[in-house]
């Protein structure tokens, strides 16, 4: 459960900025306020995060081993680590901690500590499991394979001599790699959880900021750790309200009671572009947003279906209009950018072609049609996106019906494969194309007691073996060229007959007041600690 309001944490300050009141109120100088819809929080666990939000919010409160570099998302630098090297064969990465990192409290934090935190992720199993799990870390070899032969030296041994900049990308800038305090989790662990409960209201860390206060569907503080091994983050807080209405950012922007509005829609930014004292800050993620398919309902089963689905959308009618600050198409599930994408023009060979899409349904059995639900959360531009398919699948017989509910509610009933198409989006964790085809394509288990939730291809009930093996060989195949034209003919194919049709890579746009100063963000990560105000 989300912690009680505690007034006298968040000073008076906070308490007006909560106020209902119509009277502008300058934010505080020495605090950041965001405004963000936040409702998808609902656990603070890296072993089980996975939602955009969560994860932007915990990368500014837990350091991992590595991390993206700001000035350049394809590069890794040192984070917890200071250095690490690899063996000769491969197959043993040894990273060395900085000295003397510290848990908030002043405590030491070693790299047992890490070890443990590491291995709790696998042991657990909940989604995240599959980043270490995927290259050969089991409950029953965790503890032999992720060491620490001291307090300063962490010691991954791996099961085959994956691409060590692959491992680098995958799990040591990955939240999966966070220093995690071992005594506190252990001492308020219920059932042996490991500190899993504690865990869904709290961070417990090594990092620039800690989370001093989280009021579900209101507030996130977070608060400078004086502590830190890095340098001071320029602001003391940083204050995220939930403020789930793109309009009301906006106007809170206009009037100065916010900082930076992070929920925009397309005519929001255009009237930002032209107010004083505001401007936008973009970058290109690496998030697809796609409307997915559950392959175990008969209908969407077939793949002609699946196809005809993918001509029913206007992507440049879509990009000109709704998308026009959030995104560029995209077909493919690698986003460019990544190390084997297709190119622009290959990436999206799709236009809006209602004749196409009836013939498909026709050869499919359906050529009346048929019905079904169409599930979208709260991203700003979703309704609109599902609006326009939903009008032109009706001029083929095809009869959507949306069903529009908060973001945690939809992606409860995508993990629990309750739905039957599904507007949503996924983020790749790397710049690389392994990233989104050892999750959206590959499945290891489709039973559904294997509950592979962090697996939105086992959330469509999709498994194709041909594909499975493209995935495990490309992963492992050492020519750089051969493995990126494997990744690249896996595109191809998936365009075709896949689980899902992928509609646009996002382009996140914030508005910022002119205010604050070093707002710095990239496909992977936004940096809260380097951001300074006048």
């Amino acid at each position: 459960m989300p912690r009680p309001c505690l007034p006298s944490l968040i000073g008076a300050a906070l308490a007006t900025l909560l106020a209902a009141t119509p009277a502008p109120a300058a934010t505080p100088r020495d605090s950041l306020v965001v405004a963000w819809n936040i409702d998808a929080i609902s656990t603070f666990d890296p072993a089980q995060i996975a939602e955009v939000v969560t994860n932007e919010i915990f990368g500014n409160t837990c350091d991992s081993l590595a991390a993206f570099d700001p000035a350049d998302e394809s590069k890794v630098v040192p984070a917890l680590a200071e250095r690490w090297e690899v063996s000769e064969d491969g197959l043993r990465i040894t990273f060395h901690l900085r000295d003397k990192l510290v848990f908030p409290d002043g405590r030491p934090a070693t790299a047992q500590d890490l070890a443990w935190s590491m291995q709790r992720v696998v042991k657990l199993n909940f989604g995240n499991a599959a980043t270490l799990t995927d290259y050969g870390f089991t409950r029953d070899t965790v503890e032999q394979r992720i060491t620490a032969p001291d307090a300063r030296r962490l010691v991954l041994t791996l099961d085959k001599p994956y691409p060590a900049g692959l491992i680098l990308q995958a799990i040591a800038a990955n939240r999966v790699s966070v220093l995690l305090d071992r005594q506190t989790l252990t001492a308020n662990q219920v059932d042996g959880d490991m500190g899993h409960r504690w865990l869904a209201s709290r961070t417990e860390c090594v990092g620039p900021y800690r989370l001093r206060q989280w009021n579900s569907g209101e507030v996130v503080v977070l608060e400078a750790n004086k502590a830190h091994w890095g340098p001071a983050p320029k602001l003391r807080r940083i204050i995220i309200r939930h403020v789930a209405e793109a309009g009301t950012q906006r106007l809170l922007l206009e009037k100065g009671d916010i900082d930076v509005a992070r929920n925009l829609t397309p005519e929001d930014m255009r009237a930002l572009e032209q107010a004083p004292g505001v401007r936008l800050e973009r970058t290109r993620k690496p998030t697809l947003f796609y409307w997915g398919f559950n392959s175990a309902d008969p209908v969407f089963a077939k793949e002609k279906v699946r196809l005809a689905m993918r001509y029913l959308v206007d992507y440049q009618g879509l990009a000109n209009s709704v998308m026009a600050y959030d995104g560029v198409a995209r077909a493919s599930f690698v986003p460019l950018g990544s190390f084997g994408a297709l190119n622009e023009a290959e990436g999206q060979p799709f236009s809006l072609d209602l004749a196409k899409a009836k013939q498909l349904l026709a050869e499919a059995g359906h050529a009346d049609g048929f019905e079904a639900a169409m599930i979208i959360g709260s991203h700003p531009y979703g309704p609109a996106i599902a609006q326009n398919i939903q009008n032109n699948a009706a001029k083929i017989g095809v009869r959507l019906r949306l069903e529009q509910m908060a973001n945690a509610q939809l992606f409860a009933k995508h993990r629990g494969r309750e739905f039957q198409t599904a507007l949503l989006g996924w983020g790749a964790g790397m710049p690389d194309a392994h990233a989104n085809a050892s999750r959206l394509i590959y499945n290891p288990d489709n039973r559904a007691e294997a509950k592979l939730t962090q697996f939105p291809s086992w959330r469509a009930a999709f498994q194709d073996e041909a594909a499975n093996k493209v995935v495990e060989a490309a992963l492992m195949e050492r020519d750089e060229e051969q493995r990126a034209e494997m990744y690249r003919q896996l595109q191809r194919d998936m365009m075709q007959r896949g689980p899902a049709a992928f509609l646009f890579q996002t382009v996140y746009v914030a508005g910022v007041r002119d205010t604050v100063r070093n707002w710095s963000w990239n496909g992977f990560a936004t940096y809260f600690d380097r951001v300074s105000k006048e």
